[in-house]
C-alpha cells in the first residue's frame, strides 16, 4: 500500500512539470503603459463575424480599447 501511495504522490508532483514542458513559451504579461505587440484577431460586430481579420497595426496612432466578452455568442 505504501508503494502505491508513493507512486500516486510522485505522479501528482510530476504532472505540473510535465504539463508546463508541453506548453509553448508564453511571454510575461505586459506592464501597464507598455506598447502592445502586433496581433491579428477575427473581428465581429453585432451583425456577425467580419470577413477580414482585425490587425492592431491597422490602428497605429489611434487609441485602441480591447474588450473581451467570454460568453458572447454562446448559450452560457
Amino acid at each position: 500500500m505504501r508503494t502505491v501511495s508513493s507512486l500516486v504522490l510522485a505522479a501528482a508532483l510530476a504532472a505540473p512539470a510535465a504539463i508546463a514542458a508541453q506548453e509553448p513559451d508564453i511571454p510575461p504579461p505586459l506592464e501597464v503603459g507598455a506598447v502592445a505587440p502586433d496581433f491579428t484577431l477575427p473581428g465581429a460586430t453585432r451583425h456577425g463575424v467580419l470577413q477580414e481579420e482585425i490587425r492592431l497595426r491597422d490602428y497605429a496612432g489611434k487609441t485602441v480599447v480591447l474588450a473581451f466578452f467570454f460568453r458572447a455568442r454562446t448559450r452560457g
